[in-house]
């Protein structure tokens, strides 16, 4: 599902219409082989188990792997009504409603989004069917299964990785208009119950070295309702860098900017260059690609998107200080933008930047402008906004 957003976020930095119409037809064979195995009913919802960033399977629908699908039914809803397919862009489009129905009336629980635990009325007999075969009905690992469902699930808790789907979306320009509201609510839940400013109660019997003692870090799942399993999925007492940006860049996005640089701060306090190397992340390895999700902050902060497919640039600073600086990279060039009180510019450093429309400010106080230049390296191209 997240391979399915890639290819839509690489069509919209390109622009590239002969391309997305050879990977078209792949990405329509992965999101529909998604939909047999794990939809198989048609409803909008991933209940079958499904393998995950965790290294497990999750049993029944979770806030995680269904804002994903969410996000990749949208995705290519998008790119098959571009591409004039519109009985796929139809069937994509029907779905997207049932997956946002089930998100907000089955999943949220009014503060954030859950899992709920299904093994028994799935096609996936597997569970069932080796109690029967060994004879194990009434062992306690049996029982404990009854009451909690498989071993290595979230259950009520508040998921870190709860809304990535969205995350996603909004930094490729899919619109969460439908599942905004719940969305915040969970961002506001997931810094109110996971982030700790100091760690020294917390106990992480998986691997604690990522944050410890006096610590600060945002803890993958929390329980503030309770319902923890006996067995929760792994790492989910841990600390991941690469979640602790994604969610801090989430609350930038949506303007809690305060709540987003207290957890950028911890991360950056932890590896100061005395207990962890600056520049190593790690996360089961050095090195970790995870913690690349440090890069969503510059569009964070920024609001900066552009796309080659409509040639419109995005530009929404969270911060109101004026003038607001900061680099920005395109496929074909790199450079700088900047807003003052009066004028927007972009200056190229390298390579060229075919700009029709400019679109400054959150999306429900958008200012467009029909600009229609091509910026080219070593030369501002100054756009007047008063």
């Amino acid at each position: 599902l997240g391979g399915i957003l890639k290819v839509y976020r690489e069509w919209q930095i390109s622009g590239d219409k002969t391309w997305l119409t050879e990977f078209y037809p792949l990405a329509k064979r992965s999101l529909d082989y998604c939909i047999e195995i794990w939809d198989p009913e048609f409803k909008g919802v991933l209940s079958e188990p499904h393998h995950n960033t965790y290294d497990i399977e999750f049993w029944g629908p979770d806030g995680m792997c269904n804002t994903l699908y969410w996000a990749a039914l949208v995705a290519q809803e998008k790119m098959a009504a571009y591409l004039g397919l519109d009985e796929d862009a139809k069937v994509y489009r029907e779905l997207t409603r049932h997956c946002a129905a089930n998100l907000r009336i089955a999943l949220f629980n009014g503060e954030y989004f859950i899992q709920r635990v299904e093994w028994e009325n799935l096609r996936d007999q597997s569970i069932r069917n080796a109690i029967e075969r060994e004879g194990v009905a009434d062992t306690p690992e049996a029982i404990l299964l009854r009451m909690e469902g498989p071993k290595y699930q979230y259950g009520s808790g508040c998921l870190a990785d709860g809304v990535i789907g969205l995350w996603m979306a909004e930094l490729y320009g899919l619109d969460v208009e439908p599942l905004r509201a719940e969305m915040r609510r969970h961002l506001v839940a997931v810094h109110r119950y996971n982030f700790r400013p100091d760690l020294s109660e917390h106990a992480c019997t998986q691997r604690p070295g990522y944050a410890m003692g006096k610590e600060g870090g945002l803890l993958v799942c929390s329980w503030p309702r309770g319902g923890k399993p006996t067995l929760p999925f792994p790492y989910s007492d841990e600390v991941f860098t690469g979640i602790e940006y994604q969610v801090a860049s989430h609350l930038i996005l949506e303007g809690m900017v305060d709540q987003g640089l207290e957890i950028v701060a911890a991360i950056r306090d932890r590896y100061d260059g005395r207990a962890r190397n600056p520049w190593d992340e790690y996360e089961c390895g050095s090195y970790y690609a995870r913690a690349m999700a440090s890069y969503a902050l510059l569009q964070a902060f920024s609001g900066f998107r552009y796309s080659a497919v409509t040639q419109s640039l995005w530009f929404d600073p969270k911060k109101s200080d004026r003038p607001f600086r900061c680099f920005f990279s395109t496929a074909t060039a790199f450079g700088v933008a900047s807003l003052t009180g009066k004028s927007f510019t972009v200056t190229m450093t390298e390579g060229h930047l075919k700009i029709d429309q400019l679109r400054l400010g959150p999306q429900e106080e958008e200012q467009v402008f029909n600009w229609g230049v091509t910026a080219k390296a070593g030369r501002a191209r100054r756009l007047s906004i008063t």
